[in-house]
């Protein structure tokens, strides 16, 4: 599809510590928990530094720019792990912790081209499908069940 190996690999690049024997479950929580808190921090100050650039008007640009350059630096990992691989621990402060708290589309885009080398293009095109409208249908109940328990108006 893309000419990235993702199917091969990706289930056991997600699975990432379980294989991995050198790394304990406390260093995974310590990986995972400080990419977190930099993706997080990276992003809420991108989206602002664009919003206030960009007049902060209705069109999410700051949240469309992270999705779309976390996708990016998601292609990046996986190319290096389709080269000379990245290391369990790296895989998961940097793809996990980072990128996972920096935008979740970036998980979303590499388990699209997973599904799609894997299972061939109608699967992936239906996991794209289910996820944004699911998505979008459990949103917008949500939203109804707030504002019907008495939520903001």
């Amino acid at each position: 599809m893309v000419g990235l190996r993702a199917g091969r690999w990706l289930d056991s690049a997600m699975a990432g510590p379980e294989n991995d024997s050198m790394i304990m479950w406390w260093q995974v929580l310590l990986l995972v928990g400080a990419g977190g808190a930099l993706g997080g921090l990276t992003r809420f100050w991108l989206v602002q530094w664009i919003d206030n650039r960009t007049g902060g008007g209705r069109f999410p640009w700051g949240t469309l720019a992270v999705n779309v350059s976390g996708a990016l630096m998601i292609g990046l990992a996986l190319g290096r792990v389709s080269g000379p691989a990245l290391t369990s621990w790296l895989w998961l402060l940097l793809v996990v912790g980072v990128l996972g708290s920096f935008t979740t589309v970036s998980s979303f885009s590499l388990q699209v081209v997973g599904v799609a080398e894997r299972d061939g293009l109608r699967p992936a095109v239906l996991y794209i499908l289910l996820t944004l409208a699911g998505g979008l249908t459990l949103v917008s109940l949500g939203y109804g069940l707030a504002r019907a328990a008495g939520g903001a108006a």
